[in-house]
């Protein structure tokens, strides 16, 4: 494949879409060509799906199902699994007979992986264009996929980047980005498999951000993976990845995506589940709408707030519970939650949709506030 031909410059539109968004970013995401992982759709419009990696070793198959239900249990909708070496194929392939959630196989370096993790059954491949080697080797891993009819996301990452982009000193960051992620996906096209989806991470927010604005504008019609790669431990991660997943699905860019953290594997889950709700695109548990406290609060608002939300973990409902410190703060603020309480002096203003429905003590608010929420 001639690679500086076809990475020898990146258009002023996408160098500008980089700079300043994507023109008709709500119709991104409704452009893209939708491919199934499993039972599970990606693009096309269809609902941005919820991505996690296992943290348990293949080699102990127990583990791995075990943390694969886990993830399930919070709406984790595909789980990808890293097979480093041939001692892990044999518990993979289990694994993907096994497995509630479709697999996904996470494969550098040896392509040799790739096609026994297809034969055993994997929902899709993870290769990353920066160190799978020769095309002649890529060619295979293609073929093999379009004979299973399974998807391959083409992981571009800005700390693995093959040395005929990293070199580019023409280039930004994001162009090199851009132009590995490209010329990768315009040369499995040439070969005629088009079941691709598309990442290129960052550890940088900023870089992240334009990079896939770019994307989107270069390849409208390829799904895109989102996340902030290498994002930091529970706090940083959390909010790096709000940012930089946020507002490219704010802007209808992103089919998909994992929130990478330093963490317990299901907080990777719970945190991309809040996201997806605070941008408005999927609700599935409840919302939590919780004032800050101050000088005119009578009760200890922040227990109650953490033990409800310590009990809304079991609820699936797309609702909205407020727990309000105040009068000032109460029924007004939150006039629009299915279901709230209204802290005073020792007692609680149960109510819904702004209207007061009764008056607790205070030591009976979570009592009364789960009954109103078992009702819904």
């Amino acid at each position: 494949m001639d690679i500086k031909r076809k990475t020898d410059a990146v258009p002023r539109i996408a160098r500008d879409a980089a700079r300043h968004g994507s023109g008709d970013a709500v119709a991104a995401r409704t452009l893209t060509r939708q491919v199934m992982v499993g039972d599970v759709p990606l693009g096309g419009g269809a609902p941005v799906a919820v991505q996690s990696m296992l943290t348990a070793r293949t080699t102990d198959v127990e583990a791995c199902l075990t943390q694969i239900d886990e993830l399930a249990a919070l709406d984790c909708e595909i789980i990808r699994v890293a097979i480093p070496s041939t001692e892990a194929l044999p518990g993979f392939g289990e694994i993907c007979e096994r497995s509630v959630l479709p697999v996904v196989a996470d494969i550098h370096f040896d392509y040799r992986l790739a096609l026994e993790a297809i034969r055993l059954g994997a929902a899709k491949l993870r290769i990353n264009p920066g160190n799978i080697g020769s095309l002649d080797r890529v060619d295979a891993i293609v073929d093999a996929a379009g004979e299973a009819g399974i998807p391959i996301r083409i992981g571009v990452n800005a700390g693995s980047l093959a040395q005929e982009f990293q070199l580019r000193h023409d280039l930004t960051q994001v162009e090199k980005l851009v132009s590995s992620a490209v010329s990768f996906t315009r040369h499995c096209e040439e070969r005629g498999f088009s079941q691709i989806v598309l990442s290129a991470k960052a550890h940088d927010v900023r870089t992240t951000i334009d990079t896939y604005r770019l994307l989107s504008n270069q390849l409208p019609h390829i799904p895109l993976h989102l996340g902030v790669t290498e994002a930091g431990t529970f706090l940083q991660g959390t909010v790096k990845s709000a940012v930089g997943i946020g507002m490219l699905l704010m802007e209808g860019i992103g089919d998909t995506f994992r929130v990478s953290l330093t963490a317990d594997v299901t907080d990777e889950v719970l945190v991309a589940w809040e996201l997806l709700a605070a941008c408005g695109l999927r609700r599935r548990t409840p919302e939590l709408v919780s004032c800050p406290t101050c000088g005119r609060c009578q009760v200890d608002l922040v227990s109650l707030a953490n033990e409800v939300q310590q009990r809304l973990q079991s609820v699936r409902k797309p609702i909205s519970v407020a727990v309000m410190g105040c009068v000032v703060n109460g029924p007004g603020e939150a006039a629009e939650a299915d279901v709230g309480v209204a802290c005073g002096r020792g007692s609680g203003a149960i109510f819904s949709q702004g209207k007061v429905l009764y008056t607790v003590p205070e030591e009976h608010i979570i009592t009364a506030l789960f009954d109103e929420i078992d009702k819904l």
